[in-house]
């Protein structure tokens, strides 16, 4: 009896300091990824992660479309470097649209856009930037990606050789 009357004793006078956690606050942060590939069926281009590199040869048209892919979580610019001893006569986007419900719906107005007419290709030509692309999914996703067309055109009377142009995409 005294033993049950000691731990009551110190059951009233001994606070118990055991406190339930019914919380728990995670962060965390997902790297910033821009990804630029091409679609399907198109000529002379070959992508790798944030590269689309477009090869022709100097008898091709001298208008060219090339249908890029971007998806991105974060805000990204899409440069593009012109090689060739033909000269380029304008680089503009012909065209831009969705291609599924996990695209921002504010992006086709948000981008930025700046025709390149005779421009100087000795530097990096911006093509196009804009805010994050994608509300979800995966790099492979298919309903997630915008497609921005690109009008290439070259001055006919100096079509010589290969023309390369390289597209490079990266987070703002």
């Amino acid at each position: 009896m005294r033993l049950l009357l000691t731990f009551i004793a110190l059951g009233v006078f001994v606070p118990v300091g055991v406190k339930a956690q019914n919380s728990v606050t995670l962060t965390a942060r997902v790297s910033e990824t821009v990804a630029l590939s091409v679609a399907p069926n198109s000529i002379g281009a070959v992508s790798d992660g944030n590269t689309v590199r477009v090869t022709l040869s100097g008898t091709d048209s001298p208008v060219i479309r090339v249908p890029l892919i971007v998806r991105s979580n974060s805000g990204f610019k899409i440069t593009a470097v012109f090689e060739s001893q033909t000269v380029l006569s304008e680089l503009s986007v012909a065209d831009v649209r969705a291609t599924g419900r996990l695209v921002s719906p504010q992006i086709v107005n948000a981008l930025q856009v700046k025709p390149q007419l005779d421009p100087d290709t000795s530097q990096p030509l911006i093509v196009v930037s804009g805010p994050r692309v994608s509300l979800g999914g995966t790099l492979n996703s298919p309903n997630n990606a915008l497609q921005i067309t690109v009008l290439i055109r070259l001055k006919p009377e100096t079509l010589v050789g290969p023309v390369h142009l390289t597209f490079n995409a990266k987070s703002l």
